[in-house]
C-alpha cells in the first residue's frame, strides 16, 4: 500500500487535511476540566441537631446513622464524627461500585432511622463525592467602607443570595455556586422585667399569645346563587408591626405586645463569620459544568467581575484559591513543549543529517499526532484535564521518535538504492520494530489502571493519551512522512547519510572498550542490582512529592466553649502577629453554610483560614510565630497547617498527619478524657522535638435535679424545664419567611451567666418564689470536644506529623505504652493503639506502584518474547532495566528526593522508553546475523547503522522534557520527581543501549 501511497501525495495531503480540519473542530468542542469525571467512591452523611451536647449526638444521632448504615452493601469503611449540634458520618466503598444506586440506598437506609431519631431535628442530609465538586476557586465580596454597620452587612448578604449567585449561576459553564459567611435578621423580643413582674406575666404567656396569633387557615369557599367564591382567611404574622401589635389578654385587660417588650429587627447573631483581609465578607465557591471548558469559565467570570466592579464600586470581589493554577500550568507546559520539542528535534537533525529539508517533516509530526490524538480523545469522550494533559506532554518528547528512525533508515538506504524502493523498504523495514516500541511503551501504562482506589481510575485517561499519541505518531511516521520524504527528494539523488570518521571511530573504540572488560562491567551491573534493592527500601516513601507553597489553611480550635464573637476577636488577633509579608487572607470562624464537602465543618469554637505569603520562607516564619503566639497566650489550643487542597490531595484523600493513633481502652471502647491526657502527656515527654496536640476538650456543666426539694414544694419537671429555659437564653418562637430567607423570632436578649440562672426563681404552685440553686444541683466536667468512631469502634485520634525513622519510634513507644498500663493497672485503666496515617497509606501506594512495574515488566517480556520469537533476547533488553533504575533511585537519593506516586510513574513510564532504542539494535543484530555476518561483526554494525538514531532520539525526548525540570509553580514542583527520573533514566539508558546491551548480546551469543 505505502508504494502507492507515495505517488499520490495530493490525495494523502487531502486525507491529512480533512483529519486537521476535524481536529481542529475537536479541540474547540472537547471539554477542558480539572480532573476526569470520575466518582469518587465515598458518601457522606450530614446530621444537624441545634442545641444538643456532644454525647447527646454521639448517643441519639450518631449511634443510630453509623448501626443503619454499616449495613449498606458494599461498604469498604464506615467512619464517624460527633460534635456539638452536629454530626459526619463518612461511608467508603470499593473502586468502581455504583454510586448512584448507593447514593438511592443509603438515603433509604436514612429514612429507616428517621424512626428512631430525635422528632425535632431535621433530615440529614446525603453527599455524595466527585471530583466534578471540587471549586474552581472561590469569590469574596466584602464592603471597601471599613467602618459600614453591621445592617449593611445584612443588605450585602441578602444581595450576594439574591443576585451575585444568581449572576454567576446564569453562566453556562458554572454548575452552581456554594455560598456562606451570609448574615441574616432577626426578631427579637425582650420582656420588659418591671411591666412583667408588676402585671404577674411570665415570657411563656407571651410566647403562648404568639403562637395563638399566628394562624394560617385554608381556603374557605361560599356560594352566592349560581356562584362560587374562595374566600382566603389569613391572620399570619408577616411584619415587625404585626408582632407589636399582637394583643394579649390579661385579667381583663388588653395589652399589646409593643408595651411589654422591646420588639427590634436586629442581624442575626451567632452564625459563622467570614472575612477577607479582615472586611467582614461573603465566601461563594464556583463549580464548574463537568462539559464546559476552564478557559470559557475563567473568560466569562472575567468578564462578570468588569461589569460587577464597574457597577458596584463600593464593593470589594476578590478571587482566591483558584484551583485552576494547575491546568493553566499543564496548558502552558504542552503548548511550550510542542513548540521546543519541535524546535529541538529540528535542530538535532540539522546538526546529524545536515539538511534543513528533514526539519519540515518533524515539524508535520508533532501537531498532525496530537491533533489525531485530540479528536480521538473527543471521540472517545475523554475531556483534556492535568490528567490527560500529563499523558500528551509525556508523548511530546516520543512523538518524533519513530519519524526520526523512518527518515534516518531510508536515507541510509538511499546510498544503494533508488529513491522510491528505498523510502518504501525504509519504511517497511523499521515498522515492526517501532511498532514493538510502541506497544512496549504503551504496556506499562495498562497497569496503572489496576491501582487500588480511584489513582487507578485516574491514570486511565493518562493511559490512554500516551497510547492514542503513539499511535497517532507511528501512523504519521509510516504513511505521511514517506510521501513527503519522497516529495521533498524526488529530485535529489546519492545523499550522504554517513556518520563522520570520528563520530564512528570513537564509538568503536568504547564500544571494543566495553567489550574487552566485560568482568568489571558485569560486577558494575552487580553493583546495580544491589544498589536498587537497598535504595528501594531506604528511600522515604509517600503519596505526592513536597510542593513548596506560598499559601496554607489553618486550623484552630481553641478548646474552649466560647462564642462565634470571642472566636473571630482571637483570630484576627492571631492573624496580626503573624509575618508582616501577609499578602492575603480569608478567615472562617464557627459553623458554615456550605452544602457540599470541599471545606471541613467547625464549631462555635473552632476557626480556619485560608492564608497567601509572598515566599515559602515567610510562610513558614509566619507559622512558626502563630505557633508561639498561642503556646503563650492560649496553651489550650491546637492549630494546624495543612496545603491548601490541590487537586490530586483530594482526589487522592491525602492523609492530613504523616502517623495517626487511635487511641482505645483495653476493652476496645473510647478512653476517657484522663487516659487520653496521661497518654499524651507522656508521648510529649519521650518525644520533645515532635510536636503533640493538646487533648481536644470541652469544660461541661451538669444540672441534677433534686427530687426531694421538688416534692416538698410541689414543683414538677416542667415547671423546672421552663424556668431553665426562660433563664439559660434566647429560645425561637416562629420564622417569618419573606420569600427569600427565613427571620426568625426570638424572645430572650442573651444568655445568662451561670451563677444568675441558679440565683433566680421560680413560682412554685402555692405561690412561692423559691431559687433554682434549691432544685438543682450543678456538677462541672470535661468531656471530648469530638467523639470519633469506626468500623472497629470508638476511639481518640492523636495525630503527629515526624519523619519516617520517628514514626517507627513512636510506633515501638506506643506499643510498648498500651502494654505496659494493661499489664500494671486494672484492665479498665489500661489502652491499646491502633496505627494509621498517611504513613501506611504511602507505603500501601508504593508496593502497588512496584507490583506495577513488575507487571509491566511482564508484559514487555511477552511483547519482546513475541516479536524475537525467543526466551532469551528479551531478557538482553529488559537487563539494562536494573543499571537505569538503580542509578535513578542513587539520583534520588542524592537529590533528597523521595518514593512517591510521580516518581515512581517515571520509573515505570521510563521502563517502556528505554528499551526502544535495544529493540531497535537486537533487531538490527539479528537481521544482519541471518544474512551471514559474524556475531561480533553484527554487533559493531548495527552499532554503528543504529548509532545516529539512538543518540537522535534519546536527546529529543530528553530535551522535551527538560523545561519540565523546574519548581518554579507548583504544577512544576509536582511534575519534578517525574522529570527527574526521566531524564536520569533516559541518559543512562542511551549509554546502556549503547554499549551493555551489545556486550550481554556477545556474551550469550559467543
Amino acid at each position: 500500500m505505502l508504494s502507492k501511497l507515495i505517488h499520490r501525495p495530493i490525495a494523502v495531503s487531502m486525507c491529512v487535511l480533512a483529519l486537521v480540519v476535524l481536529g481542529i473542530l475537536s479541540i474547540r468542542y472537547i471539554p477542558v476540566s480539572l480532573m476526569p469525571d470520575i466518582d469518587i467512591p465515598q458518601i457522606t452523611v450530614h446530621a444537624s441537631y441545634p442545641g444538643a451536647s456532644v454525647r447527646q449526638v454521639e448517643d441519639n444521632v450518631t449511634g443510630i446513622l453509623r448501626g443503619q448504615l454499616s449495613q449498606v452493601a458494599g461498604l469498604k469503611d464506615i467512619s464517624s464524627e460527633s460534635r456539638m449540634d452536629a454530626a459526619t458520618v463518612t461511608l467508603t466503598f470499593e473502586p468502581g461500585a455504583n454510586m448512584d444506586l448507593l447514593f438511592i440506598e443509603v438515603g433509604e437506609k436514612i429514612d429507616r432511622a428517621m424512626t428512631w431519631l430525635p422528632k425535632d431535628m431535621e433530615r440529614p442530609k446525603v453527599v455524595k463525592a466527585s471530583a466534578m465538586d471540587i471549586p474552581a476557586f472561590y469569590l469574596d465580596v466584602s464592603l471597601k467602607d471599613s467602618t459600614a454597620t453591621d445592617m449593611r452587612f445584612v443588605q450585602l448578604s441578602s444581595f450576594a443570595r439574591s443576585v451575585l449567585r444568581k449572576r454567576i449561576e446564569q453562566l453556562p459553564q458554572t454548575a452552581m455556586v456554594d455560598i456562606s459567611g451570609m448574615a441574616g435578621t432577626e426578631i427579637v423580643l425582650v420582656p420588659r422585667p418591671d411591666r412583667m413582674e408588676a402585671l404577674g406575666l411570665r415570657p411563656a404567656d407571651i410566647e403562648q399569645a404568639i403562637k395563638a396569633r399566628d394562624i394560617t387557615l385554608s381556603s374557605l369557599s361560599i356560594v352566592d346563587g349560581i356562584y362560587r367564591y374562595n374566600i382566603h382567611f389569613d391572620a399570619a404574622l408577616l411584619t415587625l408591626q404585626d408582632i407589636k401589635d399582637i394583643i394579649l389578654t390579661h385579667e381583663g385587660r388588653l395589652l399589646r405586645l409593643g408595651e411589654l417588650c422591646d420588639v427590634d429587627l436586629r442581624p442575626l447573631s451567632g452564625g459563622g463569620i467570614v472575612r477577607h483581609d479582615g472586611r467582614r465578607a461573603v465566601t461563594m465557591a464556583v463549580v464548574k459544568q463537568s462539559e464546559a471548558r476552564m478557559e470559557d469559565l475563567q473568560a466569562s467570570m472575567d468578564t462578570l467581575l468588569v461589569e460587577l466592579r464597574s457597577g458596584y464600586p463600593d464593593l470589594s470581589f476578590d478571587l482566591t484559591r483558584d484551583q485552576t493554577r494547575l491546568l493553566t500550568y499543564s496548558m502552558d507546559n504542552l503548548q511550550t513543549n510542542l513548540m521546543l520539542g519541535a524546535a529541538l528535534a529540528c535542530l538535532v537533525l540539522f546538526i546529524f543529517m545536515r539538511s534543513v529539508r528533514l526539519p519540515l517533516l518533524i515539524i508535520i509530526t508533532i501537531p498532525l499526532s496530537l491533533i489525531l490524538t485530540i479528536l480521538s480523545l473527543y471521540i472517545l469522550g475523554i475531556s483534556l484535564n492535568v490528567i490527560s494533559l500529563s499523558g500528551l506532554i509525556l508523548g511530546v518528547g516520543m512523538i518524533v521518535d519513530n519519524s526520526i528512525i523512518v527518515i534516518d533508515n531510508i536515507r541510509q538506504r538511499m546510498c544503494y538504492e533508488p529513491l522510491d524502493t528505498a523510502v518504501v523498504r525504509g519504511a517497511r523495514e523499521v515498522f515492526q520494530p517501532m511498532l514493538s516500541s510502541v506497544l512496549t511503551t504503551c504496556s506499562v501504562f495498562l497497569p496503572l489502571i489496576f491501582l487500588s482506589g480511584t489513582a487507578g481510575e485516574l491514570f486511565y485517561d493518562q493511559a490512554i493519551a500516551v497510547t492514542i499519541a503513539l499511535f497517532a505518531s507511528l501512523l504519521v511516521a509510516v504513511t505521511v512522512i514517506p510521501v513527503y520524504f519522497r516529495l521533498f527528494y524526488k529530485r535529489l539523488t546519492n545523499q550522504n547519510s554517513k556518520e563522520p570518521e570520528l563520530f564512528l571511530s570513537s564509538y568503536s573504540s568504547a564500544l571494543g572498550f566495553t567489550l574487552r572488560h566485560a568482568y568489571w562491567v558485569l560486577g558494575g551491573f552487580a553493583v546495580c542490582l544491589v544498589c536498587a534493592i537497598f535504595l528501594s527500601g531506604s528511600l522515604k516513601k509517600e503519596q505526592l512529592p513536597d510542593v513548596p507553597h506560598e499559601d496554607t489553611m489553618m486550623s484552630v480550635d481553641w478548646n474552649l466553649g466560647i462564642s462565634e464573637q470571642e472566636n473571630d476577636r482571637r483570630l484576627r488577633d492571631l492573624l496580626a502577629h503573624a509575618d508582616s509579608t501577609l499578602r492575603t487572607s480569608t478567615t472562617m470562624v464557627g459553623a458554615q453554610t456550605f452544602l457540599l464537602a470541599h471545606t471541613p465543618e467547625i464549631t462555635a469554637s473552632e476557626a480556619m483560614a485560608y492564608l497567601r505569603f509572598d515566599t515559602e520562607e515567610n510562610r513558614l516564619n509566619a507559622q512558626q510565630s502563630i505557633e508561639n503566639y498561642l503556646r503563650q497566650h492560649y496553651p489550650r489550643a491546637t492549630v494546624t497547617f495543612t496545603p491548601v487542597g490541590s487537586l490530586l490531595d483530594m482526589v487522592f484523600g491525602n492523609e492530613s498527619s504523616r502517623l495517626s493513633i487511635h487511641l482505645q481502652n483495653a476493652n476496645g471502647g473510647r478512653p476517657t478524657v484522663a487516659q487520653t491526657r496521661a497518654f499524651t502527656d507522656s508521648l510529649r515527654a519521650a518525644f520533645p522535638a515532635v510536636s503533640i496536640q493538646p487533648v481536644a476538650s470541652d469544660l461541661t456543666i451538669e444540672y441534677r435535679a433534686q427530687m426531694e426539694q421538688m416534692a416538698v414544694h410541689g414543683v414538677t419537671y416542667d415547671n423546672l424545664l421552663t424556668a431553665l429555659r426562660e433563664q439559660t437564653g434566647r429560645r425561637q418562637v416562629f420564622g417569618i419567611n419573606d420569600g427569600a430567607e427565613m427571620v426568625p423570632v426570638i424572645i430572650g436578649d442573651r444568655a445568662q451567666d451561670k451563677d444568675k440562672v441558679m440565683a433566680s426563681s421560680l413560682t412554685a404552685p402555692n405561690g412561692v418564689r423559691i431559687p433554682l440553686y434549691l432544685l438543682v444541683a450543678t456538677a462541672e466536667g470535661e468531656d471530648f470536644k469530638r467523639l470519633y468512631a469506626a468500623a472497629d469502634g470508638d476511639y481518640y485520634p492523636v495525630d503527629i506529623d515526624c519523619d519516617d525513622a520517628t514514626v517507627h519510634q513512636i510506633m515501638t513507644w506506643a506499643q510498648s505504652f498500651a502494654a505496659h498500663s494493661v499489664v500494671s493497672g486494672n484492665r479498665t485503666d489500661g489502652v491499646s493503639v491502633t496505627f494509621f496515617g498517611d504513613y501506611f497509606s504511602s507505603q500501601k501506594l508504593i508496593r502497588e506502584l512496584f507490583i506495577v512495574l513488575s507487571v509491566a515488566l511482564a508484559l514487555l517480556y511477552f511483547i519482546l518474547a513475541a516479536q524475537f520469537e525467543s526466551l532469551v533476547q528479551p531478557l538482553i533488553i529488559l537487563s539494562e532495566m536494573v543499571v537505569d533504575v538503580a542509578v535513578v533511585l542513587v539520583v534520588l537519593w542524592v537529590a533528597g528526593e523521595s518514593l512517591n506516586i510521580m516518581s515512581m510513574i517515571g520509573l515505570v513510564v521510563m521502563s517502556g522508553i528505554i528499551i526502544n532504542d535495544s529493540i531497535l539494535k537486537v533487531d538490527t543484530i539479528n537481521r544482519l546475523r541471518r544474512s551471514g555476518t559474524p556475531t561480533l561483526t553484527a554487533i559493531v554494525r548495527a552499532g554503528h547503522r543504529r548509532l545516529r538514531p539512538i543518540i537522535m532520539t534519546s536527546l529529543t525526548t530528553i530535551l522535551g522534557i527538560l523545561p519540565l525540570l523546574s519548581r518554579a509553580d507548583m504544577g512544576s514542583a509536582l511534575q519534578y520527581p517525574l522529570s527527574l527520573t526521566l531524564i536520569v533514566g533516559m541518559t543512562v539508558g542511551t549509554f546502556v543501549s549503547l554499549f551493555f546491551v551489545p556486550l550481554v548480546y556477545k556474551i550469550i551469543y559467543k
